[in-house]
């Protein structure tokens, strides 16, 4: 797979824009692989991604989580519509983040806009993925989750 030489790259572009993003204490574990389907519990934002590299970047969470870091990042709690769009905009961040820190190392990807899912969803379209958790301190657990489409 031609994609297996950019996946590294994105994979310690994510962990920079987690620790540059996230305020506060942050642990991410060992990624692993993660076959279809996969099961959104609670709330999430789904960014593609292409160019060099095609696919897409899935952030997981429970409301409660992203509600904390709104607040640890923002100083306020946030719910509802506003929660939503802060999910959403999260994403963009850690996406944008992402994109700069890989294009250092010549790596071109754009990213699309977020879509932002809330409630159970089950997703489909990918044979593997890389599974990336990550704990925030005091706030609670994320899933990023990527898969990655074979280049044509």
């Amino acid at each position: 797979m031609e994609n297996s030489k950019y996946i590294q790259s994105i994979l310690d572009g994510t962990i920079h824009a987690i620790q540059s993003i996230v305020p506060g204490n942050v642990t991410i574990q060992p990624v692993s692989f993660k076959n279809e389907p996969y099961i959104q519990q609670d709330i999430g934002v789904l960014i593609g991604f292409f160019g060099d590299v095609k696919g897409r970047i899935i952030i997981d969470s429970k409301q409660s989580t992203f509600s904390g870091l709104a607040s640890k990042m923002f100083g306020m709690p946030i719910e509802g519509e506003m929660l939503e769009s802060f999910t959403g905009e999260f994403g963009n961040m850690l996406a944008g983040t992402i994109c700069t820190h890989i294009g250092e190392k010549n790596i071109n990807i754009d990213i699309t806009p977020p879509t932002v899912m809330v409630g159970k969803t089950k997703l489909y379209g990918f044979e593997s993925a890389y599974n990336l958790p990550v704990s925030i301190e005091d706030i609670g657990d994320l899933v990023i989750l990527f898969t990655f489409d074979e280049n044509e």
